[in-house]
């Protein structure tokens, strides 16, 4: 007898139809069961053509065989195998333990999947036509598939608990009332994630989601035209990377989970709405390789406190809203100068990073705008966040530059005055950065007031305690402050030639100063 059956194995319920008593018989023989027509217009589960009686089960049915099915025949192991069957009513096993393997693929459901909180070893939907899968806290020992499915009111996997794989490649999902397509929050996947040439419309969300592995989104397709975020997932944990990549054209079988190989037809990822990755913890990389992005003016590009070994940015530049990498700390930054929006379009306060590895030019002069893009306000931190990755991958002269750079956009903010005095630093000495113009300008200096101060009418202020009348020694004794060479002291100029001293001695202390000023930073920097 079989629990609560009130039957003898061997026998069949009375009110089951042809269609459910076949299937039944191959859940006892662990076969599978084809009710496909031949016809693959006929027989696509997403197509219009009506599937009659012949090929329908009720859902009931296979909740019965599913949760208190018969023994299975001698030497057979029983599971429930479909192959273009149709599935009226609701598929309800909520809260149930289903032990035995299930697979349907090419089925047509005609009401929701009702999974929460049941559990699985195995559960492998391919090529479903399902309304909607609510599956919140299910629990699986093995994988879950659900490739090539397509769902009309969304998926809900809030909480679920997935042993190995979740599979969702070439997957169609269409939003709920609220307008998301899946809910993944609070999942946590043994193994692999992936939803390679995923199509979404609606949210994807996977707040808080965590992936044993990797989390595949190649050559996926998300858009959200209903609210601001195409895919949501602040403090998602990846142990290893994150793709937002191409996926090759071909053989799923062969291309899941790989990257293309040189000269294979691609699919690129492409994503219309707003990205967010806050807080997020990724073992090896965040990878978004030729990614295409498509943002509206309020919505971004979020990786704000983001802690990932390697950050690949190399998709295609954003035409409108922002990347936001506040907070961010990343070991590598492998990017190109194609890929970064412009001014106003990028923020990186805080953004800590430790070697940069550009793909393709990125001179210095496009690197500049880089940070000049992220600082539209005077901020000294980007500026010296890259000098730091480049002295100390040993291109002193680049760092200079960049600190150089970070001076003028600090004198745009500064009043008047101390803008003047900048101006003076700059066309001086370069801020210190280069210092070799300030011997340059003391050269020249001293030359034409040596030349000038030689036809100087200069009595001397005591008679019989001067030294002998030297214009380059009293040019140069004025030129130098706190120096006394004994010249300017005991000679008295008249007229235009004391005017000319006094503006020789202002200009020797702004030389002065700007070498001292450079000085100290160059000290400071060993």
């Amino acid at each position: 007898m079989t629990d609560g059956a009130g039957l003898r194995a061997g026998d069949l319920p009375d009110d089951l139809s042809d269609a459910e008593a076949g299937m039944w018989e191959a859940f006892r023989d662990g076969s599978v069961y084809d009710l496909r027509a031949g016809d693959s217009v006929v027989d696509d589960p997403h197509g219009g053509r009506p599937w009659g009686p012949e090929r329908t089960v009720r859902a009931r049915i296979v909740c019965r065989l599913l949760l208190d099915g018969p023994p299975a025949l001698d030497g057979r192991v029983s599971s429930l195998k479909l192959t273009g069957v149709r599935i009226v009513d609701a598929l309800d096993l909520a809260g149930g333990g289903v032990e035995p393997y299930v697979e349907m693929k090419g089925c047509r459901f005609e009401q929701e999947i009702l999974l929460p909180e049941s559990r699985f070893t195995t559960l492998r939907l391919v090529d479903c036509a399902i309304p909607r899968l609510e599956a919140a806290r299910l629990h699986t020992e093995g994988d879950l598939h659900l490739p090539r499915c397509r769902f009309h009111r969304g998926v809900r996997l809030t909480d679920a608990q997935i042993g190995t794989d979740l599979l969702l490649n070439q997957a169609v999902i269409h939003r709920d009332r609220r307008d998301i397509a899946l809910s993944g929050d609070g999942m946590t996947i043994g193994q692999d994630l992936q939803a390679e040439m995923l199509e979404s419309h609606g949210e994807l969300s996977l707040r808080g989601a965590k992936v044993g592995v990797s989390l595949s989104l190649r050559g996926s397709r998300l858009a959200n035209p209903y609210g601001r975020r195409a895919l949501n997932a602040p403090q998602l944990t990846v142990e290893r990377t994150l793709y937002l990549t191409p996926a090759g054209i071909g053989d799923p079988v062969l291309t899941s989970g790989r990257t293309p190989a040189r000269g294979t037809r691609v699919q690129r990822f492409e994503c219309e709405g707003g990205i967010r990755l806050d807080d997020g913890r990724f073992g090896d990389a965040v990878d978004f390789e030729q990614a295409g992005l498509t943002l509206r003016d309020n919505q971004e590009v979020s990786l704000r406190r983001v802690q990932v070994p390697e950050l690949r940015f190399l998709g295609r530049r954003p035409r409108r809203g922002r990347i936001v990498l506040n907070g961010a700390r990343v070991v590598t930054l492998i990017d190109q100068a194609t890929s970064w929006p412009g001014a106003g379009q990028l923020q990186m306060a805080g953004f800590q990073y430790e070697y940069l590895v550009p793909r393709g030019p990125f001179p210095l002069a496009r690197r500049l705008q880089w940070v000049a893009a992220a600082t539209p306000e005077y901020n000294p931190e980007p500026y010296e966040r890259l000098a730091t990755v480049l002295r100390n991958s040993g291109e002193d002269e680049d760092a200079r530059e960049v600190l150089l750079a970070k001076q003028r956009q600090r004198r745009e903010s500064l009043p008047l005055a101390a803008k003047l005095w900048g101006y003076a630093q700059d066309w001086t000495v370069a801020y210190g950065y280069r210092p070799g113009r300030a011997a340059v300008w003391m050269a020249v200096l001293w030359a034409a007031t040596s030349i000038a101060f030689a036809h100087a009418d200069h009595p001397p202020l005591k008679r019989g305690e001067h030294p002998p009348w030297n214009p380059s020694l009293f040019a140069l004794d004025l030129l130098l402050p706190v120096i006394d060479l004994g010249q300017a002291g005991f000679w008295q100029l008249r007229g235009g030639w004391q005017w000319l001293s006094a503006v020789v001695i202002l200009l020797g202390w702004v030389l002065a100063t700007t070498v001292a000023a450079g000085a100290t930073r160059t000290l400071r920097r060993g």
